[in-house]
C-alpha cells in the first residue's frame, strides 16, 4: 500500500496523470502500490503497470526486468502495461495494444491566439462558466449523450462512465460547467490538480442536442486560467486518442511531448504464485 509520506513524494515527482494516486484509486477501485520508482494498481485479479518511472531515466530492459518480477510474484491474470517503450516480448504476446502520445501544453509564457480568443468571448455571450465538485444526473445524461455518439474505445468509455465515483470520492478533480442562459448544461471538462507541477485535463463532454457553438474552447481558456492560479507550470491534455481531439489540442497550443505505449498482457503463470493458485483451487 501507499503509505501518506509516499503519496506526497509521488506527486511531487508526477508527470503524467497515471501518477496522481487519488485520480487511479478513484476512477478504478484499486489500490496503489510503489516499487523501484514504478507505480501499479491492483484490483482483484487484474493489474495495471505505470511504467513511467517517479526518478531517473528510463531503461527498456529494467523495466522489462521489473515486470517479469511482479507477474511472477503479483497473483493477477490480467496486466495492463503501459509505457515509453513496451520490451517486445509483451508487445508480441499482447491481446490488445495501443501507441499514442501525450500532449502537453506549457504555461511558462503561454498566450491565447487573438482568433481564439474571439471565439471565446462569442461563447461566453451565450454561455455561463461554472466550478464545481459537483457530478450530477445531468452530468451523467451528457456523458450518455456522447458515449452514443463517438466512437470509444472500452478503456476510455469506462474513464466518462467512472466519473460519478471519482468526483465523490477525490478531493483534487474539479468540474467546469458550461451551461446556456436558461440553465442547461451544454458542455463539461474534468480537471484534476493533484499533482505539484501540473495540472492534468481528464476528460471533457458537449452537446450535440444542445450544441453552443465554442462551448469547449470556453472551458479549455478557463481551464488554462485555473491551472495557471493554482502555480502549475504545465498543463498535460492527455493522449491524442484520434483524429479530432489531436485537432483540438494543437489548436490550442497541445504538442506531443511523451510516446505512450500500452498493452494488455495475460502471462504463463509459472513457479510458486501457480503452484499456490493451483492448491488454492483444489481446497
Amino acid at each position: 500500500m501507499i503509505s501518506p509520506d509516499e503519496e506526497a513524494y509521488i506527486l511531487r515527482k508526477a508527470y503524467i496523470p497515471e501518477h496522481i494516486v487519488g485520480l487511479m484509486t478513484s476512477i478504478s477501485g484499486a489500490e496503489a502500490f510503489l516499487k523501484n520508482g514504478f507505480l501499479y494498481y491492483v484490483k482483484n485479479q487484474w493489474a495495471t503497470v505505470v511504467g513511467y518511472p517517479l526518478e531517473g531515466t528510463f531503461s527498456v530492459h529494467d523495466f522489462e526486468a521489473f515486470v517479469h518480477d511482479l507477474t511472477g510474484n503479483v497473483p493477477c491474470t490480467t496486466w495492463w502495461i503501459m509505457a515509453p517503450q513496451l520490451p517486445e516480448t509483451f508487445i508480441r504476446e499482447a491481446t490488445e495494444k495501443e501507441f499514442d502520445e501525450y500532449y502537453t501544453l506549457s504555461l511558462d509564457a503561454y498566450t491565447v491566439k487573438k482568433g481564439l480568443h474571439k471565439k471565446v468571448e462569442e461563447a461566453r455571450a451565450s454561455i455561463a462558466y461554472e466550478r464545481s465538485r459537483t457530478f450530477t444526473h445531468e452530468h451523467e445524461t451528457l456523458v450518455q449523450e456522447f458515449i452514443r455518439r463517438e466512437e470509444l474505445n472500452d478503456r476510455v468509455r469506462e474513464l466518462y462512465l467512472s466519473m460519478p465515483r471519482y468526483m465523490a470520492t477525490n478531493k483534487t478533480g474539479f468540474v467546469l460547467d458550461g451551461r446556456s442562459r436558461d440553465g442547461r448544461l451544454v458542455a463539461f471538462y474534468i480537471l484534476e490538480l493533484g499533482a505539484k507541477d501540473f495540472a492534468a485535463y481528464i476528460l471533457g463532454c458537449h452537446s450535440k442536442r444542445h450544441y453552443i457553438p465554442h462551448a469547449s474552447d470556453l472551458l479549455f481558456y478557463e481551464m488554462v486560467n485555473i491551472a495557471r492560479n493554482e502555480g502549475k507550470k504545465v498543463l498535460n491534455l492527455g493522449l491524442g486518442v484520434n483524429s479530432g481531439i489531436r485537432r483540438f489540442k494543437r489548436k490550442w497550443g497541445g504538442i506531443p511531448s511523451l510516446t505512450y505505449e500500452f498493452c494488455e498482457y495475460i502471462p504463463h503463470r509459472t513457479g510458486i504464485v501457480s503452484l499456490i493458485q493451483s492448491l488454492e483451487g483444489r481446497l
